[in-house]
C-alpha cells in the first residue's frame, strides 16, 4: 500500500496543547478486511458443485500459465454458457472482495473484486436491461475499465477562463497539465493534496470544468472508505478517503494510468492463485 500523504504539523515549544486540553480527532477507518475461505453450500446440487468445480479449475489452469508481473494480459473466462445452477455456486465461491467498479457511458459494467484479490466478475448490462457480457477475469483492474477511461478522457485541457476570485485552482492546473506531459507508462504517480489548500468557491468551479467526472467510479474497502473516479483528462484521476462518518478526510488528484488503491499487486495476484488451488481442493474435499 502507498503512503498516505497527511499534513505536517510542528512540534516544540508551544506547539502542544495545554495539558488539561481535551484532544481532539477524527474518528478514524476501524480495521482492513482479511481473507476467509468461502464456505461450501450445504444444499448444492452435486452436478452443479461439479461444474463449478470444473469451471474454476479450468480458470486456475490458465492462470498458472499467465506472469502477473509481465505486461501481457490476465485469463478471461466467458461464464455466459454456464448453467445458471452452477454459476450461483461459482458467485458464492469467488465471494465480494473490497473493490467495486461501475463503468457508465455506452456500456453499463457493473465489476466486482472477489475474495482472491485481482480476480474479477465482470457484468456488461445491456441498456435494456439484458445481459450482454458476463466473465471471470484476473489482472490487476479489469480491461474494459481502464480503455473506457482513457477512451472518454482528452489528452489536456484547453480554452479555460479562469473566474474573478480564484486563488489556487489556476496553479494546481498548470502543475496537472505539466505533469500530463512528463507521464509516462508505469511512473510513479504524482498526488496532489487538495486537503492542505485552500480552496474558495470558484476554484472548486474551475477544477470541475478543467476536470469533469469520467465514466469510471471505484469504491475501495480495503481500509476505510477510499473513492476513485475517472475524469475528463487522460491519467488524472479524484482520490477521495472518507471516515466511518462518512465526512471526507483527504481530497486528492493523482496523475497515474490507474490509482494504486484499486488494483491488485503481482504479488496479490500470486497469492490469490494458491489460494483458488486450496479452494479447489476444499471442493473437492466437501464433494466427498
Amino acid at each position: 500500500m502507498k503512503p498516505i500523504p497527511i499534513p505536517v504539523r510542528m512540534v516544540g515549544p508551544g506547539s502542544q496543547p495545554d495539558d488539561d486540553a481535551v484532544l481532539q480527532y477524527l474518528e478514524m477507518p476501524r480495521g482492513m478486511n482479511t481473507f476467509e475461505m468461502p464456505p461450501v453450500p450445504d444444499t448444492a446440487d452435486a452436478r452443479a458443485m461439479a461444474q463449478s468445480r470444473e469451471l474454476l479449475a479450468g480458470f486456475l489452469q490458465e492462470l498458472d500459465g499467465w506472469k502477473p508481473a509481465g505486461r501481457a494480459a490476465g485469463p478471461r473466462m466467458d461464464l455466459a454458457g454456464v448453467p445458471a445452477a452452477a454459476l450461483e455456486i461459482t458467485n458464492q465461491m469467488l465471494g465480494e472482495g473490497d473493490v467495486s467498479i461501475r463503468v457508465n457511458g455506452d456500456r453499463d459494467v457493473r465489476i466486482q473484486e472477489s475474495v482472491f484479490a485481482g480476480i474479477w466478475r465482470v457484468r456488461d448490462v445491456a441498456a435494456d436491461g439484458t445481459l450482454a457480457g458476463d466473465w471471470l477475469e484476473a489482472g490487476p483492474l479489469p480491461a474494459v475499465a481502464l480503455e473506457t477511461a482513457q477512451a472518454a478522457a482528452e489528452p489536456r485541457f484547453d480554452g479555460l477562463a479562469v473566474p474573478a476570485g480564484a486563488m489556487n485552482s489556476p496553479a494546481l492546473l498548470r502543475e496537472i497539465e505539466s505533469q500530463c506531459r512528463e507521464w509516462r507508462p508505469g511512473g510513479p504517480a504524482h498526488v496532489i493534496n487538495l486537503t492542505l489548500f485552500p480552496m474558495v468557491p470558484e476554484d472548486h468551479a474551475l477544477l470541475e470544468q478543467a476536470l469533469p467526472v469520467g465514466p469510471v467510479a471505484m469504491i475501495s474497502r480495503g481500509f476505510g472508505n477510499c473513492h476513485i473516479s475517472s475524469t475528463g483528462v487522460r491519467n488524472v484521476w479524484r482520490v477521495q478517503y472518507f471516515n466511518n462518518m462518512k465526512t471526507l478526510i483527504l481530497n486528492t488528484l493523482e496523475v497515474i494510468d490507474v490509482p494504486e488503491e484499486a488494483i491488485a499487486a503481482p504479488e496479490d495476484l500470486e497469492d490469490s492463485r494458491g489460494r483458488l488451488a486450496e479452494l479447489i481442493e476444499w471442493m473437492d474435499e466437501t464433494a466427498r
